[in-house]
């Protein structure tokens, strides 16, 4: 019954072992999902599975009860995420060459922008839950991936987002540097930002000169540089090695 799978996903957002029963036993829901969400067959080793589960993923992590029946929620959140795959991977197809970084005009020409490597990376590294992937290990990029997606869906909001919200002119994205930097700096900001998951939008403003408007508009890009820069991630940092750079010559 629908009610039962909607304290089912309540009981499995607190229990990571009733999560992983939770998935394998709705397989067949997520794969109707990502059927009726792409209008073609998908299997289990397409890349579209492996987006369906984040998702649904993403769907018990996220869901109450105010948001209705879990599965009409779930069905939702996974064909809002494979609609938006689906564009990148066109937008990949026709802007990105594999052979090389290929930048928007509005970016440096000798910069690695983290929205580009998004576009990249999930071309390349076949993105999946690593819990519920049982393909064989050893892809580093996909493994950092997995593991800030974890800390980033505690804030609401998925890693491939920020291939939309990332800055792309200049003096935007040396605003978000500097609010990067000012909090990569300011522990007990980091702290309360993850307490409260939301930017400390006033301390920022006052202190590193940058517009609320700009800190609200790249609030994804900005949480999520400081987690990266801030953490274990070494491959994610290179895509921001001018904040590293500016940074280091403050």
């Amino acid at each position: 019954m629908p009610e039962d799978t909607s304290k089912e996903a309540l009981d499995a957002q607190k229990d990571e072992a009733l999560l992983d029963k939770f998935i394998k036993k709705n397989k067949r829901f997520i794969l109707s999902c990502a059927y009726n969400a792409t209008g073609h067959f998908v299997s289990d080793s397409d890349d579209e599975y492996s987006i369906a589960l984040i998702a649904f993923n993403e769907a018990v992590k996220s869901y109450d009860y105010s948001k209705g029946d879990f599965n009409a929620f779930a069905k939702l959140v996974i064909k809002r995420r494979l609609i938006d795959y689906s564009k990148k991977e066109n937008k990949f197809n026709q802007e990105i060459s594999i052979d090389g970084y290929t930048m928007d005009g509005d970016l440096d020409d000798d910069s690695q922008d983290l929205s580009v490597g998004i576009e990249l990376r999930q071309k390349e590294a076949e993105i999946s839950s690593q819990t519920y992937d049982n393909r064989p290990e050893g892809n580093p990029i996909k493994d950092e991936i997995e593991a800030i997606s974890e800390i980033l869906a505690t804030y609401e909001f998925s890693f491939f987002d920020l291939a939309d919200c990332s800055p792309k002119a200049g003096k935007t994205k040396a605003s978000c540097a500097r609010a990067i930097i000012y909090m990569l700096d300011s522990p007990e900001l980091i702290k309360k930002m993850r307490d409260n998951k939301s930017l400390p939008l006033k301390e920022i403003t006052q202190n590193a000169m940058v517009p609320r408007k700009i800190l609200e508009r790249h609030r994804k890009y900005i949480i999520s540089a400081i987690e990266i820069l801030n953490g274990d991630y070494p491959l994610l940092a290179e895509y921001m090695s001018y904040i590293k750079e500016e940074r280091r010559h403050k």
